[in-house]
């Protein structure tokens, strides 16, 4: 994974660099603004640049890029928030090489004139409710009709959490220095960041920060197990899917497709016993086994000990599509979910059969526990609002992952996955194609197929996050995203996985 530095982290590896390392502050500044300015350059090769600068040294950074660029003849206004001598020392002598035009007082007005902006006003250190003159500020970035970029941050995002407490600056591009802040790639922060552009600016590698969050890159896919000429529809793993109920059969059945096209050998779907022509007719290559019902097409209680002996040799089960919201059916998962001696992915209506359950459930598993939720359903788990999930995504996905001991993938653009023990990979997202209705039975069948495959488990959710993305975008690339559905998410599996 490519690490994600949060704001501690990055404070902690800036003093190693210049306490031990005997790096420059100045040069630190210096090769910052560099690459700043060199974004700013490329992104708007004509025009009028606005640079806001605060007083630390995000300010200083912006004072570099704005001689930088009145230096290759561009025609640069530094606006001073503060006052120019509120800056700190280092920031004060990046001040005095500034050539030109001495920054002047920040006029609203005056963004107006500028084809782009520079926000280099709060930087990492800023969290909470940006308070004035910096709120006001951030409001007139937000309003002026030019683009602006970031440097390092949005003002008024947190660099740590992606937490917007109050105004913040959407930005066509963010400007991370050494390496992106985990804020920038979790909403609702990545939607102010725009595109993330990395700047070295001299820190050398072996630094103190051992960071608990990366992003998900293809390299999770290298250790999935591949089929060999010895490989038998067994080894190349078993699923079981237990789900379904009745009008609810789509779902069960997609996540078995998925399973088969991630390349499990074995899919079994497990449901109620009058659904199997439903599903016989969808699932030419996938088993089923028919299970006791309540006479309503619902599955209940009584299907617990048929179910778990056809559990039996599965390697790896998916509970929960298209299951229902049944009493019976949701009694049923609280009895299971402890019994299953495989690793198990909870999903849809599994998960919500475990609200107000979790801690007296999900701890008691001995294998490994993957938990799918979407906000609403991670909400319901937590006992809050999904608005309130939402704003802090980060922190209630490491809140669940600690409370239930399993991982959980806070399934949407910015997919989290969050280990018990505070690890957290995100994915990069960017798969519109993805907002459409059973693309999240297609993730769990996935996980399910790479757990089934023997790969431990943080490898298997992240494997199957980053599958399920390309696979989104590859079934986009012909048409565009507002065409795809579920099964072209599932017909795009295979491609995504050689990719």
């Amino acid at each position: 994974m490519e690490p994600l530095l949060e704001a501690g982290e990055m404070r902690e590896l800036d003093r190693w660099a210049i306490n031990e390392k005997q790096v420059g502050v100045d040069e630190l500044m210096e090769r910052a603004g560099e690459g700043l300015a060199g974004v700013v350059a490329r992104r708007a090769p004509a025009g009028r640049i606005a640079i806001v600068c605060g007083k630390g040294n995000n300010g200083g950074d912006g004072i570099v890029a704005a001689r930088l660029l009145r230096q290759a003849g561009r025609e640069v206004e530094v606006h001073a928030v503060w006052p120019p001598e509120w800056m700190g020392e280092d920031a004060q002598r990046q001040l005095k090489k500034l050539p030109g035009p001495q920054p002047i007082p920040f006029e609203a007005g005056r963004l107006n004139k500028a084809h782009v902006i520079v926000d280099a006003l709060l930087g990492t250190g800023s969290s909470g409710v940006p308070r004035e003159p910096a709120a006001g500020v951030i409001k007139e970035m937000e309003a002026a009709r030019a683009p602006v970029i970031a440097a390092d941050i949005p003002s008024g995002v947190d660099a740590t959490t992606g937490e917007v407490a109050g105004p913040a600056v959407h930005c066509v591009a963010t400007v991370a220095f050494h390496r992106p802040k985990l804020g920038v790639w979790i909403r609702p922060g990545k939607a102010y960041a725009g595109d993330v552009e990395v700047v070295e600016i001299g820190i050398p590698r072996g630094g103190p920060a051992r960071p608990d969050a990366g992003l998900i890159g293809a390299g999770v896919l290298r250790d999935m197990p591949r089929r060999a000429s010895e490989s038998t529809k067994f080894s190349s793993g078993n699923v079981f899917i237990v789900g379904g109920s009745r009008g609810l059969t789509g779902a069960p059945s997609m996540s078995a497709l998925a399973a088969m096209r991630a390349g499990a050998g074995y899919v079994t779907v497990g449901a109620p016993a009058s659904l199997e022509l439903s599903f016989t007719v969808r699932l030419l290559e996938a088993m089923m086994v028919g299970l006791p019902e309540d006479g309503s097409g619902h599955l209940d209680p009584s299907s617990e000990e048929q179910l778990l002996k056809a559990i039996g040799r599965a390697d790896a089960v998916v509970l929960g599509p298209g299951l229902s919201k049944d009493p019976g059916a949701q009694s049923l998962v609280r009895a299971i979910v402890p019994r299953i001696d495989v690793p198990l992915v909870i999903d849809a209506d599994g998960l919500n059969a475990l609200v107000g359950h979790v801690e007296a459930i999900l701890p008691q598993r001995r294998w490994p526990t993957v938990l799918t939720p979407h906000s609403g359903e991670l909400a319901r788990l937590l006992d809050t609002t999904s608005e309130e999930v939402e704003r802090s995504r980060l922190r209630h996905a490491r809140e669940a992952a600690a409370i239930t001991k399993a991982f959980v993938v806070h399934k949407g653009d910015d997919t989290l996955v969050a280990a018990p023990d505070g690890r957290v990979a995100i994915s990069r997202g960017r798969a519109p194609g993805l907002a459409t209705a059973g693309t999240g039975d297609v993730l769990a069948g996935v996980i399910g197929a790479m757990l089934a495959k023997g790969m431990p488990v943080a490898q298997a959710a992240c494997a199957g996050v980053y599958a399920h993305v390309r696979a989104g975008q590859i079934a986009a690339a012909p048409h565009g995203p507002d065409g795809v559905i579920a099964s072209d998410v599932i017909s795009a599996l295979p491609a995504a996985l050689s990719a």
